[in-house]
């Protein structure tokens, strides 16, 4: 009867004893689980202002419930389908753009000068630790159409200096190639590390077999990340709606607003610069359902067509 009794307490003893027994590893994640609870679910709380008139001094309880009129006036009003299309562009061209860092992470991986390598993975990694405030500094330097370097060049070359940063037509160009200048090194590390954990027999096997350097890439090591690919690109869609927000707005001008007005600006702009508070959470909440379908719509799709995802 004795050696019967653990067997009798259940599912809650033996979730306490593994308590007990790894009370180390649950202490380390303490800090990650309190940062998500702190900082993003009972923040949740505060959603359901989108279906109220929010008044400060009534609190989110005590203002009253309007449904779904703030939905109802972003949906009917005049910017909604300009703001939707900046969004959906500019998020469409950097996802066009997702295949990059694994190009560059499978060129990395071929090259065999340890010190060549070395100093061009530096070069790569390093303006991902610029601020985007420096970032769209240099930039503002860069394609002033009096001052700027390149317009200078322009010039030399005989013709008319381009107002990059007032322009429509370039903002979206400069925004998203930048933005891979600044983080593609960076986007590198995960497949480079994948492309570590490549059976180097694969290889060997395949090269007395007679297969060339980009037979084996094709047929070896892209195969073998394949299941990191899919799963960052599940998270790069979860991610679609989010554009660089910070990054946006410093670019951001009149003469290039055309181009430039996206959902998150809209969201800043009518939320902590004119204080329609319950408005700006209605298409913040908006956004952020579209993510969610998107991903969900996405994951499913990874693991029928390839067996790899999120869930």
């Amino acid at each position: 009867m004795a050696n019967q009794a653990p067997a009798h307490r259940g599912r809650g003893y033996k979730i306490k004893k593994n308590l007990l027994a790894n009370w180390q590893l649950y202490i380390f994640l303490l800090p990650v689980v309190s940062y998500f609870l702190i900082f993003h679910y009972i923040p949740m709380y505060g959603v359901q202002i989108a279906f109220k008139d929010y008044f400060a001094n009534l609190g989110i309880w005590g203002s009253p419930w309007v449904g779904f009129e703030h939905f109802e006036r972003f949906f009917s009003s005049y910017y909604f389908w300009r703001l939707l299309k900046n969004t959906l562009v500019l998020n469409l061209y950097m996802l066009v753009l997702f295949p990059l860092p694994i190009i560059l992470a499978l060129a990395f991986n071929e090259l065999r000068n340890g010190a060549f390598k070395k100093w061009t993975q530096t070069l790569t990694y390093a303006p991902h630790f610029i601020s985007v405030v420096v970032v769209v500094g240099m930039l503002v330097a860069f394609l002033d159409p009096n001052t700027g370097l390149i317009n200078h060049l322009i010039r030399a070359l005989g013709m008319e200096p381009i107002p990059f940063l007032t322009s429509p037509d370039w903002f979206r160009h400069i925004f998203v190639w930048s933005g891979q200048w600044q983080t593609l090194g960076w986007s590198t590390i995960i497949y480079l590390a994948a492309l570590a954990g490549v059976n180097p027999e694969l290889h060997e096997a395949a090269k007395v077999d007679g297969a060339t350097r980009m037979q084996r890439i094709f047929r070896i090591n892209i195969p073998s990340i394949m299941p990191t690919i899919v799963v960052l690109f599940i998270l790069n869609i979860g991610n679609f709606m989010q554009i660089g927000f910070e990054k946006v707005l410093l670019m951001q001008n009149t003469l290039n607003s055309e181009t430039s007005d996206i959902i998150q600006t809209f969201v800043y702009e009518t939320g902590i610069l004119q204080g329609q508070y319950s408005f700006a959470a209605a298409v913040g909440l908006f956004e952020s359902a579209i993510n969610i379908v998107l991903l969900i719509t996405v994951n499913q799709i990874a693991r029928k067509v390839s067996e790899n995802s999120l869930w």
